[in-house]
């Protein structure tokens, strides 16, 4: 008989419906009743080792070296066999649902969450067998995460018989009797530790909690799991009682420690009684309390209780994670080692205990003095380290090393930890000098970390971060630290130096790879596919009222990292759109609607810029999420809730600069999106154009004045009134409008100069505001006013007054003085005139049609001199060529003449008689109608064309244009707005109002209702996704709440219900299992695909790593 039947033999005869007592009887009974073999009573000895869970000490496991490598062998063939980590995790979890239905109800946590954790945990505890040490802590912390669960034998059994199936199933042959012993002793091990840890040092931990949740004034948020902890602390409770009955040595050891502290109690009492009795508040949280006492008890002196104080939060809630709580102490041991100064840790209990006396006075007993004293023990022993002589003994060793060694430092590092690691190298991808770089910088933090730890962490964390979007998987990080290490220790025989790499490098490595397990999310790990559909599945298990938190936010400690903003930075722009889809969809039940365009901006206020500058193919998503059509139309209209506040204000109230993002990305189709039409229609109607045609009155008025001076008043006879009406006219041209255009050019100039921004004109470097055609216009209308001030007539004649001119004089214009300028003056007064005309198609804006007209005649321009520079050339070509010829035609006697009679064929200006000169000459007559041809037929009709393509490609897009050329100007009179006329901007849009969706429907606020007609936009779907049953925020939302019920995840999910009953079937042939076997499907992540993600956390052996 196999080892494998004989587990079959047992497990068949389970019936997971018996309570835990009858269930626990059976195994009991088939274990102690299995027949003993001639064959294999080795085995079967180590059958019952692998079957029996000793859940009443908890010492190291020490397996024989074989069996640990046979079981680590098994299970790495396992994962080899998986498509994927989640793939096996899927398996594990199915497997563990066939085997125990009844187990089902206990899994709280989604499906797709507690699979990684069984994977997570199972890995950790495997490939750790080899070390008992680490293992027994790893078990530990992996225990204290399961003391809200009621671990038991019976369950040990079923979860252990569930696994071994698995993997009988899976390798078959591969499948040993010593791996499945090695793995079934050590999950016995893992479920008996379980159970031993909740039922010693619950008790503790549930004081410590309860007790810190009532000192920081958190106690209801404690009692929200209440009721589901005390079930699972029962049989701890009981025992607790039996040691309480029994004399604690402990507490007899610090009675007088408790007098003393009473004592300090006591006089924080008194002296918070004092301040109460001033008027003063009593501090009524464990910092405040702690700082009162501190000072109270003589302490206040003591800065260093300020860190430990900083870290205790932590700490405390920590106090089960045995990990987290040593990488704190360690961080804190690195600060404390930089004050400098006497530490005297027994001082911070003696305040600790009395704070928490004063802040917990109903419920402290012996159980919270114990308990505390416990914890603080512990912190105490982690406390005690030597940083600073680790410190000076690694700066000493990092200082000494010369250009040769720290070659050798940065080349055996890798060659090392590819060693260790050989699948490591698939993720170092860099150039050399890239991963030396690297190597610099890790040899720098290590020394970095001694120096500004509080630094230090907050950069570690932020790297972290960033390693969980690239992927990176944690068991690397351990061979790493191992590699390095050995380089250094054959680098320096400094014992003190290599202890202080080690240390720092181990705890960097910890700080890494706890921020990656905490940030590495399921819908992080979809990011890194960059697949819609596993995005979908992720954030289906999510609970309603965090479902928008999952795709925008993952916190560390102080650092955090957007999904959404990663998977654009990453380039997994389908999970992006997939988010951006699922966060605008607005979901509702009974009591509430959830809509995410609040949660978006609010954590990312920039992210119109963001998208913008880095993924504009998701601006039509975002800007669709934020309409809402409703599908009932009432007189040929249908309702239309546009939510723009967001794009309209920011946080703070003031404009948002979403609209100069669009405008400065520069497309033409997003400005023309129905959301952007009516936000940027709504800010020009009601507050820009107002304020930009207030603003272009100046430059109207200036122009009209100037056009009197130069164009109307000079062709009237001049008198004594026209003089003096010139005159002034001209001032206030010079000082007004040529004031204001020096002005704003200075201001221009200085601003680029500062900037170094310039652009090449011509190969002429020139500030970068040049390049704007107005900007242009405006440099050289000053150019011709600068001009006109220096030829100005009145200035010339007011000189000449005294030569004895009589046509000279005050204000006067005409006089020999100013004769010889004339001509120059009137030129450039035209030039300024033209210049001035332009500057007012700004005004066009007004109307879109007219706007987009100008900016189509402005794009065709291009066009329109190509041809006629073609025409140019040919008439020099021909102007130059007819003089050549033997003829007397007077129009073509030399080449200007030529030239001028060419152009006035092309323009339709020549004489007739020039036609009957032609006559006579045969050649001439030849030579004009070849250019007649060229030029009139062939290059005319050709501009025609050009010019009707060019509109046709610009048409389309006319429009958007315009719209960006108003967006623009919008943007600059913005800024001129006054925040009185914007606030009642904002009043009168009322954003802050509910709209409705239908009637008696009222919804959500933040936008804008408006009406179009039935058949725009035709929709024939709720966009409101509708769901009944449980109304709390806690739950998620159903299966089809992501959008996963299209026939393509239907014809997989049957795909998938296939091929995993073929799996079961074979499998089943093969080794005989039948019913029994567990689900497989490694091949394929989809091995649960069909069962919709079940809820729970479970008890589950190894559920979380």
């Amino acid at each position: 008989m196999t080892m494998m039947s004989e587990i079959e033999e047992i497990t068949e005869q389970v019936d997971p419906s018996l309570s835990d007592e009858e269930l626990e009887g059976e195994v009991d009974g088939e274990v102690d009743g299995e027949a003993t073999g001639s064959e294999a009573d080795q085995a079967h000895a180590e059958m019952f080792e692998a079957y029996e869970c000793q859940d009443q000490t908890f010492e190291e496991l020490r397996l024989p070296a074989e069996t640990v490598a046979a079981a680590q062998e098994a299970w790495a063939t396992f994962l080899s066999k998986a498509s994927s980590r989640e793939a096996a995790g899927e398996s594990i979890y199915a497997a563990l649902f066939d085997s125990a239905p009844s187990l089902q109800s206990l899994f709280k946590t989604p499906r797709a969450v507690m699979a990684m954790r069984f994977m997570n945990g199972l890995h950790t505890i495997v490939t750790s067998m080899h070390q008992p040490a680490a293992m027994k802590i790893t078990v530990e912390t992996l225990g204290f995460q399961h003391l809200d669960l009621e671990v038991t034998i019976p369950r040990v059994g079923i979860f252990r018989e569930a696994i071994v199936d698995l993997l009988n199933m899976e390798l078959g042959e591969y499948f040993t009797t010593r791996a499945a012993s090695g793995l079934g002793s050590l999950l016995n091990y893992v479920g008996g530790a379980y159970i031993y840890v909740r039922v010693k040092y619950a008790i503790r931990v549930k004081v410590i909690l309860s007790s810190w949740a009532t000192a920081n004034n958190k106690k209801a948020e404690l009692e929200d799991g209440t009721e589901e902890e005390s079930k699972a602390g029962k049989d701890a409770e009981e025992a607790a009682q039996e040691e309480d009955e029994q004399p604690d040595p402990q507490v007899g050891a610090q009675k007088e420690e408790k007098q003393s502290g009473n004592q300090g109690a006591r006089s924080s009492q008194e002296a918070a009684g004092k301040v109460n009795n001033t008027g003063m508040s009593v501090p009524t949280t464990f910092d405040g309390m702690f700082m009162f006492n501190g000072a109270v008890m003589g302490f206040g002196s003591s800065l260093w209780m300020k860190y430990v104080l900083e870290s205790f939060d932590t700490i405390v809630l920590n106090v089960s994670n045995s990990y987290r709580l040593e990488e704190e102490c360690d961080t804190l041991s690195l600060r404390m080692a930089k004050y400098k100064g006497s530490i005297q840790l027994s001082e911070f209990k003696a305040v600790m205990l009395a704070s928490l006396r004063s802040l917990v006075p109903k419920d402290w007993n012996s159980d919270h003095e114990v308990a505390w004293t416990w914890l603080w023990e512990n912190v105490e022993r982690m406390l005690k380290g030597k940083p600073q002589v680790q410190e000076k003994a690694l700066e000493r060793f990092i200082m000494s090393l010369t250009e040769d060694s720290q070659n050798f430092l940065r080349r055996e590092v890798y060659k090392k930890f590819f060693a260790l690691a050989p699948g490591g190298q698939d993720y170092f991808k860099q150039s050399t000098t890239r991963l030396y770089w690297i190597a610099d910088k890790i040899v720098e933090m290590t020394i970095e970390i001694y120096r500004d730890p509080v630094k230090m962490v907050e950069d570690i964390s932020a790297l972290g971060l960033r390693h969980v979007g690239y992927g990176i998987p944690t068991e690397f990080f351990a061979p790493f630290v191992s590699g390095a290490v050995e380089v250094v220790r054959l680098m320096t025989t400094d014992e003190s130096a290599e202890d202080g790499f080690r240390w720092s490098l181990s705890l960097i490595s910890r700080i890494l790879v706890r921020t990656i397990m905490e940030g590495s999310t399921i819908v992080m790990k979809s990011i890194n596919t960059n697949s819609a559909k596993s995005l979908r599945r992720a954030v289906a298990c999510a609970p309603r009222g965090k479902r928008a938190v999952w795709m925008l936010n993952i916190t560390v400690g102080t650092q955090s990292i957007s999904p959404l903003y990663w998977s654009i930075e990453s380039g997994s722009l389908e999970t992006a759109k997939a988010m951006l889809v699922d966060l605008f969809i607005i979901r509702a039940d009974r009591d509430n609607y959830y809509y995410g365009v609040d949660h978006v901006f609010e954590r990312h206020p920039d992210v119109v810029k963001r998208l913008c500058s880095d993924a504009q193919v998701l601006l039509p998503t975002l800007l669709d999420g934020l309409v809402w059509r409703s599908r009932v139309t009432a007189n040929a209209q249908r309702r239309v809730n546009f939510y723009i506040k967001h794009l309209i204000v920011d946080a703070e109230g003031q404009f948002n600069q979403a609209l100069e993002c669009l405008v400065d990305a520069g497309d033409p189709k997003i400005v023309c999106h129905p959301v952007v039409v009516l936000f940027s229609d709504l800010i020009w109607g009601r507050l820009a154009s107002r304020a930009f045609f207030l603003g272009r009155c100046w430059f109207l008025l200036t122009l009209m004045v100037f056009v009197t001076s130069q164009s109307i008043l000079v062709r009237v006879s001049e008198t004594e009134v026209t003089r003096i009406a010139t005159f002034v006219c001209r001032c206030f041209v010079y000082l007004a409008s040529m004031g204001q255009l020096i002005r704003s050019f200075t201001t221009d100039v200085i601003s680029d100069i500062k900037s170094r921004s310039f652009v090449r004109m011509a190969g002429i470097p020139v500030p970068s505001f040049l390049s704007d055609w107005k900007s242009l216009n405006s440099f050289l209308l000053l150019l011709c006013l600068l001009i006109l001030l220096c030829l100005e007539p009145i200035l010339h004649c007011f000189q000449a007054s005294g030569s004895g001119d009589p046509t000279s004089g005050l204000f006067a214009q005409s006089c020999h003085a100013a004769d010889k300028s004339k001509g120059a003056y009137s030129g450039v007064s035209m030039v300024a005139m033209m210049l001035y005309s332009s500057l007012l198609i700004d005004l066009s804006i007004f109307s879109m049609r007219v706007s987009a007209f100008v900016l189509v005649c402005g794009r065709v321009l291009a066009e329109l001199a190509l041809c006629l520079g073609a025409l140019t050339f040919m008439i020099v070509t021909f102007g130059s060529a007819i003089p050549a010829m033997d003829q007397s035609d007077p129009y073509f006697v030399d080449i200007p003449t030529s030239m001028v009679s060419l152009t006035q064929i092309v323009l339709g200006m020549y004489p007739s008689e020039g036609f009957q000169h032609m006559l006579e000459e045969p050649y001439l007559l030849i030579s004009v109608s070849v250019f007649i041809v060229v030029s009139l037929i062939f290059l005319l009709n050709l501009m025609t064309v050009q010019l009707n393509g060019a509109y046709q490609a610009n048409y389309t897009d006319m429009v958007g244009f315009a719209r960006l050329n108003r967006g623009k100007i919008m943007v600059e009179t913005l800024e001129s707005v006054s925040q009185k006329r914007w606030n009642i901007f904002l009043a009168g849009l009322q954003l802050d109002e509910r709209l409705e969706f239908n009637e008696g429907d009222v919804g959500l606020a933040g936008g804008i209702q408006t009406l179009e007609p039935a058949n725009a936009n035709p929709t024939t779907v709720d966009m409101i996704k509708r769901f009944g049953g449980s109304t709390s925020p806690a739950m998620p939302w159903p299966e089809d709440a992501g959008g996963q019920g299209d026939d393509n995840d239907k014809f997989e999910r049957l795909e998938t219900t296939i091929n995993k009953a073929m799996k079961k079937i074979s499998g089943g042939g093969r080794h005989g299992s039948g019913s029994r076997s567990g689900a497989s499907g490694l091949g394929s992540s989809a091995v649960a695909g069909n069962n919709s993600d079940s809820n729970g956390s479970g008890g589950s052996v190894a559920g979380s790593a």
